[in-house]
């Protein structure tokens, strides 16, 4: 139960600006938080990180502050590149491994969320948290009570419609605009790339757009972020994994953005610049047999990237399974990788504004 003077969703939209000063110690649990001009801030600072790191390595701007990494269920990219990003900038942090097969958790002793992020907060900072039981990081981020106002939970994961993956959509769209050359409809909202993109900007979102919270983010944060050329959302999913229809609602609120559906990836990438892959993922389904199913619809191969257009990326949340194969690894227009490595960039700016250290 919340309180009355508990905060909603729906008051923190467009609450994240060009002003640090809206930043600072505000949590972050879905992409609607950010408007068009908080986008720009986050994208120049991270590209100010990607300097600071390529250049000496870091600074000590967070020296002293700890953050608490609370994962209740498996990641790689996002614990490390938040654990990364937290050392770069001269800050450290506590990993606490909720799952089943972890021992650092007093879950299994039976202690509520709320009672371990209560706890945590009193050694750290700011906290990064991923749970699977729907409406848990929003109960803990917003409720008014249970946890000091100056919490900050950056990474949600909720398995529900409501799912997202917010710093994953904020990477992957910095990403984008950087790789392409994008301008956002703001003052100064263009990208410092040499190339610079003109006419529409198509994106196709391909493999499990049912279970996948990266790709639900994403449309949303493409279709609000004001981009100054037209948007085309091309959704291409093997039959029960199609995009969900709250996502797609969600995105026919923006008149600059159009979608399609397709079941042929071929015709999918065709005048395409961005293909964002996902793999199908098996932790999801009741069964195997469903799985097996669906296993290996699409594979992003050498002889699709022979006939998809020379400028086209090819993004990929990671981890992949057998969905791109590794001949396309050594294709420039592969940038799953560099999109990891921009995971931590465009972390290291949102911890240093979070904290109040930009």
């Amino acid at each position: 139960m919340t309180d009355s003077n508990s905060t909603t969703l729906t008051d923190l939209t467009n609450s994240l600006t060009s002003d640090p000063k809206t930043w600072k110690n505000s949590p972050l649990i879905s992409v609607t938080q950010i408007s068009t001009s908080g986008l720009l801030l986050l994208f120049q600072t991270a590209q100010s990180m990607r300097t600071l790191v390529r250049t000496h390595g870091g600074d000590n701007r967070l020296q002293h502050r700890v953050l608490a990494s609370v994962f209740y269920e498996a990641s790689t990219r996002t614990s490390c590149s938040f654990q990364a990003a937290m050392m770069r900038l001269g800050g450290t942090f506590l990993h606490v491994d909720g799952g089943k097969g972890g021992n650092t958790s007093a879950s299994k002793k039976g202690e509520s969320l709320e009672d371990t992020i209560r706890c945590l907060e009193c050694y750290t900072d700011v906290t990064v948290l991923r749970h699977p039981t729907t409406g848990s990081v929003q109960r803990v981020a917003l409720g008014g009570g249970t946890v000091k106002p100056n919490l900050n939970l950056t990474l949600p994961r909720t398995a529900s419609k409501v799912g997202e993956h917010p710093t994953q959509a904020l990477l992957d769209t910095f990403t984008i605009w950087d790789e392409l050359g994008l301008s956002l409809d703001v003052t100064d909202g263009d990208s410092k790339n040499e190339k610079k993109h003109t006419g529409q900007l198509v994106v196709v979102l391909l493999g499990d757009l049912k279970h996948g919270r990266t790709v639900h983010s994403l449309a949303k944060l493409l279709a609000r972020s004001s981009i100054k050329h037209e948007l085309v959302l091309r959704y291409c999913a093997p039959p029960s994994l199609e995009m969900p229809s709250h996502v797609k609602e969600y995105v026919e609120k923006f008149p600059n953005a159009k979608q399609e559906e397709y079941t042929d990836m071929k015709e999918a990438v065709e005048g395409a610049n961005v293909l964002y892959v996902t793999r199908v993922q098996k932790e999801r389904f009741e069964t195997v047999e469903d799985y097996e199913k669906v296993k290996g619809a699409y594979v992003v191969d050498t002889e699709l990237m022979d006939s998809a257009p020379s400028d086209m990326i090819v993004m990929h949340p990671l981890p992949r399974v057998d969905e791109i194969s590794t001949d396309v690894d050594s294709d420039p227009r592969a940038c799953y990788f560099r999109q990891m490595e921009n995971g931590m960039f465009a972390r290291m700016a949102i911890l240093a504004l979070i904290l109040g250290a930009p």
